[in-house]
């Protein structure tokens, strides 16, 4: 299909979205992605929805302009990293949120999702910035960890939580896989803390503790509701740490390289 689309309301590193037809947005992947991403994430989102997992619900894959796409139910709000930017006295608040959707989410199993862990392994095996030695220790390491049939959503943060009047909506199911929710949960651990690892000196202060009240907010919560008396998080950490390298975001290399070293240490 040919169609001349307006400015994109939305942009990330691998789709854009665009106003679609009769109040629906379309995602539509860049050129470069594998056409199999976007069955993927189509057949997660049905999955997820029919779950019960509170999520914009999606509709039909297209083509537009040389470009696969999927079509979701539009939805009213703004991110949760949005609402924390403009109003900072909520972040508690949104850390305790954010910690009891992502139990909501680990308590489900879906058939047919790749296996994450299957998924680290290929990520490490091709990270840029890893010592062959340090890449050989991770992967052993991760041959050790359990595996798990658990939904992970493997890149939960508060930029993918959306606030509507509604209440809250997880949307980006995109790298959802079935594992070991304790990844899913160094992921998103890994995530609240790399900005401010990278950032240095150069983030102010004031920033760098609402980064970390909001990061230790979120584990108390989690851990209340599920406990973590085998120490996973740890164990998950150098390896979330490792695979994050394959994305080669500039300026994260140094702290992602000191998280797996530190958590191989003995």
């Amino acid at each position: 299909m040919e169609k001349s689309l307006s400015h994109p309301i939305a942009e990330g590193r691998t789709a854009e979205v665009y106003e679609w037809d009769n109040g629906s947005v379309l995602k539509l992947y860049h050129d470069w992605c594998p056409p199999h991403w976007v069955e993927h994430e189509a057949m997660v989102a049905h999955a997820i929805t029919t779950a019960g997992i509170p999520s914009p619900a999606a509709g039909e894959i297209v083509e537009v302009n040389h470009r696969r796409g999927l079509t979701y139910q539009r939805v009213s709000g703004v991110s949760m990293l949005q609402d924390m930017n403009a109003r900072p006295w909520t972040i508690l608040k949104h850390a305790r949120i954010l910690a009891e959707l992502q139990v909501k989410i680990h308590q489900l199993s879906i058939a047919g999702l790749q296996s994450y862990k299957d998924g680290l392994m290929y990520t490490i095996r091709r990270a840029p910035h890893l010592e062959d030695y340090l890449r050989e220790r991770v992967l052993d390491h991760l041959v050790s960890l359990a595996d798990g049939e658990l939904v992970c959503h493997g890149d939960f943060h508060p930029g993918n939580v959306l606030l509507t009047d509604q209440g809250a909506v997880i949307s980006d199911w995109m790298t959802a896989s079935a594992g070991n929710a304790w990844a899913d949960v160094a992921r998103t651990s890994m995530l609240l803390s790399i900005g401010a690892k990278s950032a240095g000196k150069q983030m102010r202060p004031l920033i760098r503790l609402f980064i970390r009240l909001y990061h230790q907010t979120y584990l108390n919560r989690y851990t209340s509701l599920i406990p973590d008396a085998n120490n996973d998080l740890a164990k998950w950490t150098p390896v979330i740490a490792a695979a994050r390298l394959d994305e080669r975001i500039k300026g994260e290399e140094e702290a992602l390289i000191g998280m797996v070293r530190a958590g191989l240490v003995g």
